[in-house]
């Protein structure tokens, strides 16, 4: 199951550990969703999702104060007592000293931010969903291209590193090159990076290992990106034919997310770089309402309307 280390939550969101004698390594979230204890307060616990990171705002804080100690400690018990992640006071707000010794006997890590508790909550879910969204690894490469993230894929040896070296010196950025995981964030968004091992390097037959970061600047290199369209390369055959005008779309499969795909034959004397430069800007061009193919289609068949009423025309 994919999980999330609470040592990277406390890191990546700046948290401050209210509970240093609890050991927070070894702690895991795997949910991306996260739960405010309002009810659990008032002593509902039926439904409780004990598992989700627990927030505590404004509003669970001055319900915690205006509680009697002796229910304090019932609610407090009982709510701690479940397997709880963490539990995260927004605004720097401080626990309640009973609830923070009841945590420590619990073995419950307490923690605190300064961001709004609205604020919080979006950025942690945000962040969650992307560390803990389906995963898979594919062959290829991905590049950022005027915006659009382009995954070249294909056979091993065919040109797709060539292509990529190609679009990073024409001011494009990569993201992975080999190998490329792709995260499904939504039904409607893949997320594509590179394996930390192989980050920012490109390996090209014949010369080796390529550090882009370092020839061509942190302008050519980029972690995470959205893949909008896909380009299959694939070897030239004299018996296969080829879509040339581009009025249906080819779909191609991740995670159970449809990406855009075209299969590009690879011939000698053929620019990739310019291919898939032209293929990104127009994907991006479709997606702004205008399809270059539609418009030539539309041009031929009024031609042939007014071919049609001028024959007629002639004929009366």
């Amino acid at each position: 199951m994919a999980h999330v280390n609470l040592t990277e939550l406390i890191e990546k969101m700046k948290l401050e550990n209210l509970t240093p004698e609890v050991a927070v390594k070894g702690i895991r979230i795997t949910q991306p969703d996260i739960n405010r204890p309002a009810l659990q307060m008032a002593g509902y616990f039926e439904h409780f999702e004990a598992t989700r990171l627990q927030i505590i705002g404004f509003v669970e804080y001055t319900y915690m104060e205006s509680m009697e100690e002796e229910r304090k400690r019932e609610i407090f018990t009982q709510l701690l007592s479940c397997p709880i992640p963490c539990v995260v006071f927004c605004r720097e707000l401080k626990p309640d000293p009973l609830f923070l010794e009841i945590a420590k006997e619990r073995g419950i890590p307490l923690l605190m931010t300064r961001k709004a508790t609205s604020a919080f909550m979006a950025e942690s879910i945000r962040w969650l969903n992307v560390r803990l969204a389906p995963c898979i690894s594919v062959h290829g490469v991905l590049v950022d291209v005027y915006g659009e993230g382009v995954l070249i894929t294909g056979e091993s040896g065919i040109g797709k590193s060539e292509a990529a070296l190609e679009l990073i010196k024409r001011g494009h950025r990569l993201v992975s090159d080999d190998v490329v995981e792709i995260r499904k964030v939504s039904d409607d968004t893949l997320v594509g990076s590179a394996p930390d091992i192989t980050k920012h390097f490109i390996e090209l037959r014949g010369i080796g290992i390529i550090d882009v970061k370092t020839l061509f600047g942190v302008a050519n290199v980029k972690d995470t990106q959205n893949i909008d369209l896909v380009i299959r390369l694939e070897d030239w055959s004299r018996d296969k034919e080829y879509d040339r005008l581009g009025l249906e779309e080819e779909y191609t499969d991740y995670l159970g997310n449809k990406v855009v795909c075209h299969s590009i034959p690879i011939r000698p004397g053929r620019n990739l770089a310019i291919i898939c430069e032209s293929a990104a800007i127009n994907h991006r061009q479709k997606k702004m309402g205008y399809n270059a193919a539609q418009e030539l289609y539309t041009r031929v068949q009024n031609s042939l309307a007014r071919r049609k009423d001028e024959e007629e025309e002639e004929e009366v």
